[in-house]
């Protein structure tokens, strides 16, 4: 009967340990890749309550040349500087994305000048594109019939969401002129927050997990 007990134990256990790891990126070049310091954990917690995902709570950090970025279907790339990545990191992200891999890449305000030369090193055939507001991105469990919102002002731009499509997949989706990952973050951090364009930030966050976890 112990014996019995301890194996439905064991089960439950394994039932409910996390399905899957999401994690940030880490670059070199003296960019701020540690950026958005609270994001993908509010958005994680976001997702397991109203998607019903099975995402263990804690953000990892993984370097872009790393084996270990191989763990995880989602990672998540942001910053306001410069980012360098060396051969072998070029290499090994080419590798991680073609086979299956999804990146999210926000611009923090200041990146889109660094990151496009360097995802072009990485898809040299390839060219970042607009992806249009009825992309399945934007229709996910939550609807955006304009597609991307805008959360935070910089330039007074509008906000836009490019995608890097490989042999029919997205396999990289930037969001410019947005601060998608500052809208993740908590509450208060940043002066000018809204509830109502902090949720907008969540349910987009959660069609792009959504998205990379079932295309």
């Amino acid at each position: 009967m112990i014996k019995y007990l301890l194996i439905c134990f064991l089960s439950l256990l394994s039932f409910t340990e996390p399905t899957y790891k999401i994690a940030k990126i880490k670059y070199n070049g003296g960019g701020d890749w540690y950026g958005d310091r609270t994001a993908l954990t509010n958005l994680i917690k976001f997702c397991n309550d109203n998607l019903k995902t099975n995402i263990k709570p804690e953000e990892d950090v993984v370097e872009v040349g790393s084996e270990t970025l191989f763990n995880y279907p989602f990672v998540f790339l942001t910053g306001h500087g410069n980012v360098v990545f060396s051969a072998q990191e070029v290499k090994n992200l080419r590798k991680y994305l073609t086979g299956g891999g999804f990146l999210h890449i926000d611009d923090n305000y200041g990146l889109n000048e660094f990151i496009r030369p360097q995802m072009k090193k990485v898809f040299p055939e390839l060219d970042f594109v607009e992806l249009p507001a009825n992309h399945p991105i934007f229709h996910q469990k939550f609807a955006f019939p304009n597609g991307l919102p805008k959360i935070h002002e910089h330039d007074g731009k509008r906000p836009q969401g490019f995608g890097l499509i490989y042999k029919g997949r997205l396999v990289c989706f930037y969001t410019y002129e947005c601060d998608l990952g500052n809208g993740w973050e908590d509450f208060g951090t940043y002066a000018g927050d809204t509830q109502e364009s902090r949720l907008k930030a969540l349910k987009m966050g959660a069609n792009l997990i959504q998205y990379a976890l079932t295309q």
